[in-house]
Order: C-alpha cells, then structure tokens, then sequence
C-alpha cells in the first residue's frame, strides 16, 4: 500500500509561521501534523505501508524533504519526494507521483486530521471519508444510494443535497483506474474553475462502474489557520492525556502544569502557570509567565507572558506583552 500526500500550497493562511517551514511541518503535541496524520492513517491501514509520496513546492527546501521522509520512515516507509511548481488542481499534483499509484493507495490532504476507530476495508474499490456537519455549503459533499453507495459528489452544494463533508482522506482499491481517470482529465483539458478537479477524477471512476463507500470519522480536525491549529492541538491534548507528556528531561521550577500539556525535553517552565492545552517545544524557556492554550515551538525565550490561544514558532524571544498572538520564528521584541 502507498500513500500520497499532496502538499505543495504555500500555506499562506498561516503566515507567518510558513514564511520559514511548510505548514504541514509545523507541530501539533511536539510533532508536525504531517506526522500526525501518518500515524494515524498507518493505524487504519490493515497492511504494511510501503511508500509515502510528499507532493511539495521546489522552494520547500532540503532540509523540508529530509524531515519528510524522515516522517516516512517512522512508520517503516520509504520517502518520496515529488514537486509541483504551479497550481493547477490536485489531479495535476497526484500526477507528479504517478509511479506510486499502483495497488492500494491513500490520497491525504497534509492539513486534515481526524480521530476514527474502524479498519479500512481494502476489500472495495474505494472509501472517501467523511463527517457530518451544520453547514455543507462550505464543503464537497457526498451522495448515498439506498444501499449505501456514494452516488454522486457535489462541491460546496448551493441547495441541501447532503450533510457528509468529504474531509480529504481517500482509498483507492486500484490507484493504476484513478491515475488513468486524472491523466484523461489532463490529456483532455478538462477543467472545472480553472483546475484539473479530483472530483472531477472521482466521478470518472464511479461512472466507470466503481463503487465508492464513506468512512465516517469521529472527529474532523482542521490546521487551515493559526485559530483552528491552536484548537487541533488542544483536541490532540485531550486525546493523548492519559499517556506521559511532560519529558523526564524538562525542568519545571515553582512552576503549576494545568494537565493536558505537551513539554519537550529540556524546556524550562519557572516561577509560571502553564496549562490547560499549551504545547512548549524542546529547549524553550518561560519564565513569569501565565500561558494557556497556545502553541510555543522550539528554542523559545519567553518571560513575563500572559498568553492565550496564541501561536509562537521557534527561536522567538520575547518579554511582557499580554494579548492573542501568532509569531514566526526568530522574532524578537524588548
């Protein structure tokens, strides 16, 4: 089995953390999402994963592809690495890594997690995932026929025709059928918006005679903004809560840890109040501050903080300021 994740976008919602790293790699628990997502999908998967293929722009840089097949190879596969320069949809991107559609795949979308407790049935042609929600205009959604097949997808429907959300996670029993559908998207210039559309790829096959199931998840976690990682990374909190987060090699000095709180090794937490749902990253120092659910990367120097659902990168050094805030590495401010 493979898997594909798609990559390549400059993550420009979440600047300025993605002005120094992509945005898949930025952390949620002490570990970039992008690792996250793999663990989980590599939980899901009844067979071993062989190759992890990372759709990223040229400009990500090398130690950005060292670190992904790094993540690759924590769950025992191989790292690939495939680029696309311009956008132009993501069955254009897929097909960079078209070597790796072949068998069983998973196509993942870098910045969605989840939280589900079924196995993948590989014995389908394929399973798009999806959740329930308020408002299906903001989504692609999906369609079921009376004996639970996805009949058709809609993306974001203008009229109520479904409230399942496609939340960017599929599999695909034969990735060699869904390669052919997006290359005849691209050989025929057909586009939608502009784009070589996946659903447009999707509903190629499902015409074609397969039969696509939903996998609803429990949970739908969303890093599209520094907001909606900052609550990701509290939900992940909670998730992990009863397994040891605070490292042996952390020093905690007349300090107060609100659990659930995620300290890396060799941080220093002194005369503070830190917690619920805060992350500190390894070697980061804060000192009379109070801090809550906020994320704070490695490397960081923080004293005298009050901080709320605010988001630092690494090598931020910083002193008395109390408000909402979101920023990138190597900031610094008196």
């Amino acid at each position: 089995m493979n898997i594909i994740i798609p990559m390549a976008g400059l993550g420009k919602r979440m600047r300025p953390h993605t002005l120094t790293t992509a945005k898949p790699l930025l952390p949620i628990v002490g570990k970039p999402m992008v690792h996250r997502l793999v663990e989980d999908i590599a939980k899901l998967a009844p067979e071993k994963v062989e190759n992890i293929g990372f759709i990223i722009h040229p400009s990500f840089g090398k130690q950005v592809e060292e670190d992904l097949c790094r993540v690759a190879s924590e769950v025992g596969a191989n790292g690939k690495i495939y680029y696309q320069d311009k956008a132009m949809g993501i069955s254009h991107a897929l097909l960079f890594a078209a070597e790796l559609f072949t068998g069983k795949v998973i196509v993942a979308f870098a910045d969605t997690l989840f939280r589900a407790n079924f196995k993948l049935d590989t014995s389908k042609d394929g399973t798009i995932w999806v959740q329930r929600v308020a408002d299906p205009s903001q989504f692609g959604v999906v369609q079921l026929d009376p004996q639970g097949y996805i009949s058709a997808l809609v993306e974001k429907p203008s009229t109520f025709v479904s409230d399942l959300a496609i939340i960017g996670i599929y599999f695909f029993k034969q990735g060699e059928v869904l390669r052919k559908e997006m290359q005849h998207l691209i050989d025929h210039d057909i586009k939608e918006k502009g784009e070589y559309q996946f659903t447009s790829a999707l509903e190629g096959m499902r015409k074609n005679g397969a039969k696509f199931i939903t996998g609803e998840v429990e949970e739908w976690l969303d890093c599209g903004n520094k907001n909606a990682t900052v609550q990701t990374n509290a939900r992940y909190l909670e998730f992990l809560k009863d397994k040891p987060l605070v490292s042996t090699g952390a020093k905690i000095i007349q300090s107060q840890i609100i659990p659930p709180c995620f300290i890396g090794d060799g941080a220093v937490i002194e005369n503070s109040v830190v917690g619920p749902h805060v992350s500190i990253g390894e070697h980061s120092v804060i000192r009379d501050s109070r801090i809550t659910s906020s994320i704070i990367q490695k490397n960081c120097q923080l004293e005298k903080i009050i901080a709320n659902n605010s988001m630092f990168g690494n090598n931020v050094q910083m002193s008395g300021q109390a408000q909402d805030l979101s920023i990138g590495d190597f900031s610094t401010t008196n």
